[in-house]
């Protein structure tokens, strides 16, 4: 039987989880909350992968007073062995008599067989408390889970006639201040963030996170040509790591203007990984063969900063699930960039239509935030 206090409880537990937020890869961000009566016996959160579970910290707090207590957890307990052993065990060894659970792990390898377990015997098991506020802190883990792809997020700013940079290519900064502390803190909760080419050519980022105890992504650079400047911020791997994605024959008319193009994407090669930047060569290079490798790695959420030509591929091959529009009120006329180029749509009616829309201001800016 639910209680009336079990969605505050469940609250505590998303807050206890979101502190490890871009830090679980590939896991999903999971708190606990042992409770007693109106008596907080221990509390815990799931630190990354290869480190207990959230249920394992609150009951290793609460010792052998979590004989007949409440668990409240925000995914469905594990049932079977990873680097873990399974948290339903720990639980039954504990002695708790009743677990509320937010969500059902969509993990195969789960997904209602802790619960069961649990019922099995003699637990009370409540589901389904904060689902939705629980389905939304772990939306990447269930869009990795289910899609077998990490999830995608396109972000840009752009002015209010929708130019990216000045017709020069000029861009620093179409937005102000806080806007670009929200950037920083995006970048610090994802795994990676993807540029193309053209971006480290023309604006030479960093990629960093700026901000205090802030976390720096992965940093990644999808090149087929490899036809890169030698010297980048991105090359600065002592800073934050880099990866460049590039195709293992790629077609030659997209290399260096030279004769000898082939050889010089081995000397560049050979350059970067002197630096410590880790090249990797694909059979085909696109979003979606990029997605499907980071996939590999075990990468949870990227956040793509790239420029409006491969922004649009991204979109076109489904890799992006949720966009991020920083809009300045600001008007640079003429030809321009804009922030996502040619989908091949030709009537208003097939424009994408953001779901679940919201709008917040930022400083002078406004941000428009949504799904695909």
């Amino acid at each position: 039987m639910t209680s009336p206090i079990d969605p505050n409880w469940m609250d505590r537990c998303l807050e206890l989880a979101a502190r490890a937020q871009g830090r679980t890869a590939p896991n999903p961000m999971v708190g606990s909350v042992v409770l007693q009566g109106d008596q907080v016996l221990g509390a815990g959160f799931h630190p990354g992968a290869g480190q207990p579970h959230a249920e394992v910290f609150a009951l290793r707090a609460a010792g052998e007073q979590a004989r007949g207590s409440t668990l409240y957890v925000n995914l469905e307990p594990c049932n079977h062995y990873g680097r873990t052993p399974p948290c339903t065990e720990a639980i039954l060894q504990a002695g708790v008599a009743r677990v509320v659970v937010g969500m059902v792990d969509p993990d195969p390898r789960v997904s209602g067989g802790g619960i069961e377990r649990l019922r099995t015997n003699g637990i009370e098991v409540i589901v389904g408390v904060q689902e939705a506020a629980c389905q939304q802190l772990n939306e990447a883990f269930v869009h990795r889970v289910t899609q077998k792809r990490p999830f995608g997020i396109l972000k840009y700013a752009m002015t209010l006639d929708g130019h990216i940079a000045a017709p020069t290519g000029h861009s620093f900064w179409v937005t102000g201040e806080a806007a670009r502390t929200e950037v920083h803190r995006l970048r610090s909760i994802c795994d990676a963030v993807i540029v193309g080419s053209n971006t480290v050519r023309q604006d030479n980022p960093q990629l960093t996170c700026r901000l205090e105890a802030g976390r720096n992504p992965l940093r990644i650079v999808m090149s087929r040509s490899l036809n890169l400047p030698e010297k980048a911020h991105l090359w600065d791997t002592a800073t934050a790591p880099t990866l460049v994605l590039t195709e293992a024959n790629p077609d030659p008319s997209k290399l260096q203007p030279d004769t000898h193009g082939q050889q010089l994407r081995q000397q560049f090669r050979q350059l970067l990984e002197k630096q410590g930047v880790e090249v990797v060569e694909l059979d085909l290079l696109t979003p979606k063969t990029a997605l499907d490798y980071l996939y590999s790695r075990g990468l949870l959420t990227v956040l793509w900063e790239c420029g409006g030509t491969l922004a649009a591929q991204a979109i076109r091959e489904g890799t992006v699930q949720k966009l991020l529009a920083f809009i300045a009120p600001k008007i640079i006329g003429g030809s321009g960039f804009t922030p996502v180029a040619d989908l091949g749509f030709t009537e208003m009616t097939q424009a994408l239509q953001l779901k679940q829309l919201q709008v917040r201001q930022l400083g002078q800016d406004w941000l428009f935030e949504g799904y695909l």
